[in-house]
């Protein structure tokens, strides 16, 4: 597949919008990665410009030669509402995949389709998440500030890992962790506790990635 997909057969009535873009105007391309109902109807998906027009199984396929080599892990005993934000946050930073542990059922509102497009697997349990880890040679690394935390804007981050993180509340259960490695907070300067789950996913995802993705030109 090419490095970047062309738009100029979009008309200037089709320009790139938050609400995609409309049918292909002019010859359509041959690539067997587009998807026809797309090319005849418009593409009005959450994607950026480059997967525009592409069948889904074809970007999800893309992804996979790009992912980076981290986790993410939430523990979903109540129903978290935030767990839908994480996974759409894993998908823009190119996490491998997300972990879900605990209730299969997730809110999916939050994750605005993304997980079509990122690999999600369930645990039943921490223990059966850790021996998943353990078997792929992934320390998993706790995201909370309870007593016994690190904090995460001096320490190097492994290229592979697993980051795990707790209920908007509660936080961490002790079973969690007991199984990591080792626990890291986000640095916090204002009156609040905590920061919201998700939020807090976010800052880790981007700080492995600026630990590890080089931007030079």
């Amino acid at each position: 597949m090419p490095p970047f997909c062309s738009l100029r057969a979009v008309s200037a009535a089709d320009e790139l919008s938050a609400n995609g873009v409309g049918p292909w105007v002019g010859e359509w391309p041959s690539d067997d990665f587009y998807d026809p109902d797309l090319l005849r109807n418009g593409d009005s998906r959450n994607v950026v410009d480059r997967y525009r027009y592409w069948r889904m199984d074809a970007i999800v396929a893309d992804l996979d030669q790009q992912r980076h080599p981290f986790h993410v892990a939430i523990e979903n005993w109540q129903h978290d509402m935030n767990i839908g934000s994480i996974v759409r946050s894993a998908n823009a930073f190119g996490a491998d995949t997300v972990h879900i542990i605990g209730r299969k059922r997730w809110n999916k509102r939050g994750a605005m389709v993304t997980d079509r497009y990122q690999h999600v697997l369930h645990h039943e349990t921490v223990e059966e998440f850790s021996q998943w880890m353990r078997a792929e040679g992934i320390p998993i690394i706790a995201i909370d500030n309870a007593p016994g935390c690190v904090k995460i804007e001096t320490t190097a981050l492994p290229e592979r890992c697993a980051f795990l993180f707790g209920q908007e509340g509660p936080g961490l259960s002790a079973e969690a962790i007991a199984a990591s490695e080792v626990m890291l907070e986000i640095s916090q300067f204002g009156s609040t506790r905590s920061i919201n789950a998700s939020a807090a996913a976010a800052v880790t995802m981007h700080s492995w990635i600026m630990q590890h993705v080089s931007f030079e030109p």
